[in-house]
């Protein structure tokens, strides 16, 4: 019945903002027969009331006036325009975490609890930020962590994330649920800049459709596959959940749609319907027969399970929780960092270690660094960023690198592998770090912990 309602609020006008604004050009040609092309439409023939948005549209269309981009000077900045210029759906979509939204907070606060150590009276003239992520050289040591559906915020979606990604040299994450198939994509970039990709995967209960995606991405030339493991299940995301979706929403990799049931309307939940809550570490060996390249396991909360990756031999590991939006009170990504240094720091040199998760300045990515990380991933800061465009991004991306730079200069470094822990006070933070397998004195279990055991009068 959406749908219809769809049809009818455009009847007699142009619908091409609506149906751009959540299927991807090739929807059209993909799944309908080349009798149903009408033609090109005569523009000249256009009148001023079939252009005019559909009634109820007019006010949003006046939030999308967004300041100059010269304005921004912050990835905060594009955060704060995009909550006052996208559709209330999309910005649920993109901002909305679990539940309270504890974790998806304190992911930034966190880093501010970290103190840098200047070292200085040094040589700082000329400061280097490059590096390898993966085997793929990098402008900085930053890379777009997948997410979802990015054209919800503009037309070219993530085509205009790798657009804007190239000058800079930032690899791309492609999520299992973007806007576009990956070809389109990587198209969108030219062929001999040769622009690293990296592809999330999320294990499909039908692992034959997982094994068919995985052989068509490597097909393209991707060499790594970034395996999320942190969501079996989807979290609550009721700022996502109290706005409808639109059912005619999809994604053209995982064929997830839209729809609306007496749960609400999230996304994130109905869309996850066909994620695998049964994937297990030893199902690493079936991922290995299907893919040739590089592993690296998305989504890891605690020492133990990065240990984990580490004596697999995995190429590297996500420190992540998914933004917050699975399991509020989940750790903070930096945190689960510093756990790994307590506890198994042998595995820095095994794997490359990754972290993202409330990362907004230059000087956020360098701490991370400080602490061992190879580099950081950014998601919902990217998304703000393409409101703007493929300049959005490339705005975006140079702040970032001038913060980055900015800070190695004053703490005393000018090249990344210059950077150690030294050079960070985390004493703000010691006493929150895990340590050990188990909880430091809660050694009690519930009564009724050992099984279901019949009342005993």
């Amino acid at each position: 019945m959406l749908r219809i309602a769809v049809i009818w609020k455009h009847a007699g006008r142009d619908a091409s903002t609506s149906y751009n604004e959540v299927h991807a050009p090739s929807v059209l040609p993909t799944n309908l027969d080349a009798s149903k092309f009408k033609g090109i439409v005569d523009k000249g023939t256009i009148t001023e009331e079939w252009a005019r948005p559909p009634p109820g549209q007019t006010t949003e269309l006046k939030l999308n006036e967004r300041p100059p981009l010269e304005s921004v000077i912050a990835a905060q900045d594009f955060e704060d325009i995009a909550e006052r210029t996208v559709s209330k759906k999309t910005w649920a979509f993109y901002s909305s975490a679990d539940t309270g939204c504890l974790t998806r907070d304190r992911n930034k606060d966190f880093f501010g609890r970290i103190w840098f150590r200047p070292r200085l009276v040094r040589d700082v003239s000329s400061v280097d930020t490059r590096t390898k992520i993966l085997g793929h050289d990098a402008g900085m040591p930053l890379f777009v962590s997948p997410a979802a559906m990015a054209k919800f915020i503009h037309p070219e979606g993530e085509k205009d994330i790798a657009r804007g990604c190239v000058p800079t040299r930032i690899p791309q994450g492609v999520s299992t649920n973007a806007a576009f198939p990956i070809d389109e994509i990587m198209a969108a970039v030219p062929r001999d800049a040769k622009h690293p990709f990296f592809f999330q995967l999320y294990v499909n209960k039908d692992r034959k459709k997982s094994e068919a995606l995985l052989k068509h991405v490597q097909s393209l030339g991707v060499d790594t596959v970034f395996v999320t493991v942190d969501g079996p299940v989807p979290g609550k995301r009721e700022a996502d959940e109290r706005v409808k979706a639109d059912e005619g929403i999809s994604s053209p990799m995982s064929g997830a749609k839209g729809s609306n049931d007496k749960k609400g309307g999230g996304l994130g939940r109905v869309m996850g319907s066909y994620i695998a809550p049964d994937f297990t570490w030893r199902e690493f060996d079936w991922l290995r027969k299907h893919w040739r390249g590089k592993i690296v396991v998305k989504g890891v909360q605690c020492w133990q399970d990065a240990k984990i990756c580490a004596v697999a031999g995995l190429d590297g590991v996500l420190l992540s929780n998914h933004g917050g939006r699975n399991l509020d009170t989940s750790p903070p990504a930096i945190m689960t960092l510093l756990e790994c240094q307590a506890n198994c720091p042998e595995i820095f040199e095994k794997l490359e270690v990754f972290v993202d998760g409330g990362i907004r300045r230059g000087h956020d990515i360098l701490k991370a660094l400080c602490l061992g990380a190879t580099a950081v991933g950014m998601g919902r800061p990217f998304l703000y960023a393409v409101n703007y465009g493929q300049e959005g991004v490339e705005h975006f991306i140079d702040i970032l690198k001038t913060e980055l730079a900015t800070a190695m200069a004053l703490v005393g470094i000018t090249d990344l592998s210059q950077c150690h822990a030294g050079l960070v006070s985390t004493l703000d933070v010691d006493h929150l770090v895990s340590r050990g397998e188990t909880h430091p004195y809660a050694t009690g279990r519930r009564k009724g912990n050992e099984g279901n055991v019949k009342a005993r009068l």
